[in-house]
This record gives structure tokens, C-alpha cells and sequence, in this order.
């Protein structure tokens, strides 16, 4: 990192991003943190979650002196920031990055600046989470996912390198990627799945003004596949307009594969769809099962329950017990007679894991 005895990080944007990163970082020998918060209500939310070493409602107080600077803002304020840091005396040999699911624009607007004694490069934790804010921050959340940093051609190699070292107490798997490379790949892998899954609910509740069954129906299976469509709205806004170069081929081939998938029918060529469910689903199962992903994961336990007083309940005290903790909890189905099918949400990988054992143990049939 740097020659000082003592590294200062700041971060601008303490959210469950900025508050995750904080938590990896805050403690660590040599390493003070320093958040930004553009309220005091935020500040003081900040404070009492105990993330960072010291907050303050002052952009240039905070970027004084920093070795390195998160900036942890939505895409849409990227620029901004880069534009306020570019008028401040940096420390020599400051380094910035972001948290941004977009790298060119953002790279593209850094070069031209030209950072007075600084460097950027652009960063993409691929972790996250369904909740949000500080209140949400887990020094856990970036562990066992990838993190890619998107140097410029001009980065010198020790800075990645001094940047790779730091990020390290985030226990993420560094990876690093040319900026364009890096909107292309999650263009195609995170951003169009959002816009698919956007259309097929609006199509759905086109249909359903129709007809109320289709959303009486629309449960299960189909609710799970476009969970994403639930995504905040104003900052995919923001992140389809930043990566609209990108997104407008992968939509155009997107539209080209459902082209296809209509002549199969109206041919009635059974055999070309065999191999196009057979070929999608070899490459699927050839995915990481046990990495994080851009898109976030789901850690879901179902299981039946038979039609007795308490069990639910039940349940739960032998999950409470063990110190097994649930983040929610769902009937999908419960009629007289007929074994219900019970939805349990856990927080991450390990305590679903452990949930999946206790429960099996005690004879409940359990599916991942």
C-alpha cells in the first residue's frame, strides 16, 4: 500500500456497499476509515452502526490526507464525485475507485479530468444483497465473490497491485479486466437478465388487467425467476442509460434468439428445441454452484410439513436453538390433509447449510 505507518481510507457513500467494505477494513493494523455522509440523519445512522472510525459531513475532510478513496455512490452520481475530487488537493499518489456495475463511462470520465496527484481505477465488488443501507453492511458479503478491478492502459502496475493488497481483508477474489471487457460480460450476464425479467412481469400484468387469475397463478416457480424485476428503479435507470452502447446489440440478439424460438414453433421442429433446451442446460449446470454472483443469491430452504398443530413453530425453536438464524419465512401452500410447503430464508450460504443438516436430522424432507 503505502510507505506511512498509517493507511486512511476514505468512503464516500456508507451504504451496504461502502459499509461492508468499511467493516473489512476498519481494525486492521495500520488502516484508519473515514466515511463520508451527505446528512447528519445519515451520519448519525453511520455512527451507531460502528462501520468506520470517524464520519463527517464534509467531502473535502474526508478525502484530506487518503490514501485511498472508495467512492460507493449510485452510477448515476459517479460523475459528480469524480468531478469534486478532480478540484481538491489530493494526497500524492492517492488512489480511487468505485463500486460501480458500469466501468468505461466512468474510466472514460476520470482520464479526462486528469486527477491532480491521484489515480483511479475503476472497481466492481460482484456481491450484494436484498437489503440495503448501513444497517445491512456485513464484513462477510464480499467473501468468496469476485472482485474486478478495471485499471486504465496508463494505471501503473503497482497501484493495482497496492489496491489488490488492501482489498484483500475483503476476503473477495481479485480479478482484473479492461473496462469496455467488464460492460460487455455484465451486460450480458446481470443487466439484460433485469430488463428480461422487467418485460415478462409487465407483459403478465398486461394480461392479468384482463384477467386477475394470471396473477392469482403467477406464484412459486414464476415469482423466483423475475425476483429481479423488484429491483430499484431509479438506479437501473441509471445503470441501463450509462451501459445503453452495450445493452443495445445484447437486446438486438436477445430478440434474434426469440426469433428463433418462433420458427421452431411454426415449424414445429421439436428437434431444434430438444437442442436448445439440451445446450442451455448442459452450460448451466457447468456454473459455479458455490461462488457469489452480480446477480444476487438466493439462500432458500423448502421443505414439507405435514398438517399438525405447532409444527411451524417447531421449527423454528429447533432452528433458535442451534443459533440458526432466519431472515424470512414463508407458507407457499397449506391446505387440510395435504403436507404444506414451507419457504426458510437465511442470510447466507453457512447458516443455510447448516439449517439444511439440523432439519434432515430431525426427518424433514429438505430441497435446495
Amino acid at each position: 500500500m503505502t510507505t506511512n505507518t498509517i493507511t486512511k481510507v476514505a468512503i464516500f457513500g456508507v451504504g451496504l456497499i461502502g459499509g461492508s467494505l468499511a467493516l473489512c477494513l476498519k481494525g486492521k493494523p495500520g488502516i484508519t476509515v473515514t466515511g463520508y455522509a451527505h446528512t447528519q440523519d445519515y451520519a448519525d445512522q453511520v455512527i451507531a452502526r460502528g462501520v468506520v472510525d470517524q464520519v463527517t459531513l464534509s467531502p473535502e475532510e474526508a478525502a484530506r490526507n487518503a490514501d485511498f478513496i472508495f467512492l460507493c455512490v449510485p452510477v448515476g452520481s459517479l460523475e459528480h464525485y469524480i468531478t469534486l475530487l478532480s478540484g481538491l488537493q489530493l494526497k500524492p499518489g492517492c488512489i480511487i475507485s468505485d463500486v460501480g456495475s458500469t466501468k468505461a463511462s466512468i474510466t472514460d470520465c476520470a482520464e479526462r479530468l486528469v486527477l491532480k496527484d491521484a489515480c483511479f481505477i475503476g472497481g466492481h465488488p460482484m456481491a450484494g444483497s436484498e437489503r440495503s443501507g448501513v444497517k445491512a453492511a456485513s464484513s462477510l458479503l464480499f467473501e468468496n465473490a469476485y472482485y474486478v478491478l478495471t485499471p486504465a492502459e496508463n494505471v501503473p502496475g503497482d497501484k493495482v497491485d497496492s489496491l489488490s493488497v488492501l482489498l484483500s481483508h475483503t476476503r473477495a477474489h481479485i480479478v482484473t479486466v479492461e473496462p469496455q471487457l467488464h460492460d460487455q460480460i455484465v451486460g450480458a450476464i446481470s443487466h439484460l437478465p433485469h430488463i428480461i425479467a422487467v418485460a415478462l412481469v409487465n407483459q403478465i400484468c398486461s394480461y392479468n388487467e384482463d384477467n386477475p387469475l394470471y396473477q392469482t397463478l403467477a406464484a412459486g416457480g414464476f415469482r423466483d425467476i423475475t425476483r429481479i424485476a423488484s429491483s430499484d428503479p431509479v438506479v437501473w435507470r441509471d445503470i441501463l442509460l450509462n451501459n445503453r452502447k452495450v445493452m443495445m446489440p445484447l437486446l438486438r440478439d436477445w430478440n434474434d434468439g426469440i426469433l428463433q424460438f418462433m420458427a421452431m414453433l411454426e415449424s414445429q421442429d421439436g428437434s431444434a428445441i430438444e437442442d436448445a433446451f439440451r445446450r442451455a442446460g448442459e452450460f448451466r449446470d457447468e456454473l459455479p454452484e458455490r461462488r457469489k454472483g452480480v446477480i444476487v443469491s438466493r439462500y432458500d430452504l423448502y421443505l414439507e410439513v405435514p398438517d399438525h398443530p405447532g409444527i411451524i413453530g417447531r421449527i423454528t425453536t429447533e432452528l433458535g436453538q442451534k443459533n440458526i438464524n432466519l431472515s424470512n419465512i414463508q407458507i407457499i401452500e397449506s391446505r387440510e390433509d395435504v403436507p404444506g410447503v414451507l419457504r426458510l430464508s437465511f442470510q447466507n450460504e453457512r447458516e443455510l447449510e447448516r439449517a439444511k443438516d439440523l432439519l434432515q436430522s430431525h426427518g424433514y424432507t429438505v430441497y435446495h
